[in-house]
């Protein structure tokens, strides 16, 4: 016998859904740690590279214009001989910054916890 379906409490989940919009930005490959990394400043590609060695270059564009798209980085073209872009965070891509240090401090928090939980099965 099947168990019943229990009603949901939670609130309606408004129409365009803020969070899903947020997620669709950070939750992205690769996408908080590019966010993560201009939240000191602005930064050119190849710092980025640096940045995040596992990240491809091709990887790095796409979630580069994907984020200037959504208006979450600014991409400026500097007037040097070569020619430089510098990429910086925009007032929302500030906006982000809390909620990803938020995120980052749960995981510290989660990856302690699973820690512990190793060590206490070696005891065991």
């Amino acid at each position: 016998m099947a168990l019943k379906i229990r009603k949901n409490n939670s609130p309606p989940v408004p129409h365009d859904c803020p969070l899903s919009e947020c997620m669709s930005v950070i939750g992205g490959a690769w996408a908080p740690n590019i966010l993560w990394n201009l939240s000191a400043g602005p930064r050119r590609f190849s710092e980025l590279r640096v940045d995040i060695p596992p990240i491809s270059a091709k990887v790095l564009t796409v979630r580069l214009r994907q984020l200037e798209e959504k208006g979450i980085v600014s991409r400026a073209v500097k007037p040097t001989s070569p020619p430089s872009v510098e990429y910086a965070l925009t007032r929302d891509g500030r906006a982000l910054l809390p909620a990803l240090e938020a995120i980052a401090e749960v995981g510290h928090k989660l990856k302690l916890r699973a820690k512990r939980r190793a060590q206490q099965k070696g005891r065991s």
